[in-house]
């Protein structure tokens, strides 16, 4: 059994961290706010950009028109892909990281198992750290981004892989990242940004086609930004879902704190209230012995 100095230093301890965990669930609970409300504007843009983009894929397809992008292309031979991840730079947030993690390894084994060869780009230290560890190779390594998502550097990271999907370079570009439900719950979405392929449930036709002189530069300047966003969208879905699972992470740890708090009282007291006992039969043993 612990001393009580050693129970009295653990009760210290343990409370140190109790307040630690409970300041980095106020800051989390701040930050998710201001995600939230960023999450929340950008999502509905997010989506109709998507619908129209698989409308106009799936309008080209019935019309037949002669349309040259590659981005409406249906590839039956994929030898190379872009695969974008999304993680955090810090941990700390539960399991969070390690969802988007596990799935990007079961996409790797996926692919690998269908002879493709994969260029993987890394967002965020966490699977950096993580795929460096298991000696997976890595193309490109970025840190900084997912904590601050920003247009201009979303804009430059996927442009790099939309020149090599135009030059044929690559056949595909995936997106992985855990996006944001609500406070409670996180989602880790699997998204193939090209080619932009017609999703055979989708009976709507609304849009008109017209072909001109201009029509291909103004399909191409559409799927630039359905990519540029897509790829920033996902960069600001992952950030309010970490703040959400940190969030989380440190009410779970405060009060599994707060319960070890009240154990290690429990303890401390009874071996307070033992060590009192015993004292007092040893002072009693002594008079005893004494008056003999």
């Amino acid at each position: 059994m612990a001393t009580l100095k050693e129970l009295k230093q653990k009760i210290s301890s343990v409370k140190n961290t109790q307040k630690t965990t409970r300041a980095m669930k106020l800051v989390s609970t701040a930050k998710l706010k201001r995600a939230e409300e960023a999450i929340l504007r950008s999502r509905e843009y997010a989506k109709k950009i998507d619908e129209v983009m698989h409308e106009i894929s799936a309008k080209l397809a019935s019309v037949k028109e002669s349309i040259e992008l590659r981005a409406f292309a249906h590839i039956d031979n994929v030898e190379k892909v872009d695969l974008i991840v999304i993680t955090a730079d810090k941990g700390l947030c539960g399991g969070f990281n390690i969802q988007t993690i596990k799935q990007t390894i079961a996409l790797i084994e996926e692919l690998k198992d269908k002879k493709v060869k994969i260029r993987l780009k890394v967002i965020g230290k966490k699977a950096i750290e993580y795929f460096k560890f298991v000696g997976i190779e890595m193309y490109d390594e970025i840190i900084g981004l997912s904590a601050a998502p920003d247009y201009a550097k979303a804009t430059e990271i996927i442009q790099k892989s939309y020149e090599d999907f135009v030059n044929e370079e690559i056949d595909n570009i995936i997106t992985v990242h855990n996006g944001y439900i609500n406070k409670l719950t996180q989602q880790v979405h699997v998204k193939e940004l090209l080619p932009i392929e017609v999703d055979v449930n989708d009976t709507q036709e609304f849009l008109e086609v017209e072909p001109d002189n201009d029509y291909e530069t103004i399909l191409e300047t559409l799927v630039k930004k359905y990519i540029e966003y897509s790829l920033y969208y996902a960069l600001l879905d992952s950030l309010a879902a970490e703040h959400s699972a940190r969030m989380q992470a440190m009410d779970a740890a405060t009060n599994n704190a707060k319960e070890m708090v009240h154990q290690l009282t429990l303890e401390f007291n009874k071996a307070r209230q033992e060590a009192v006992t015993r004292e007092l039969i040893e002072i009693v043993t002594a008079i005893e012995a004494m008056k003999k």
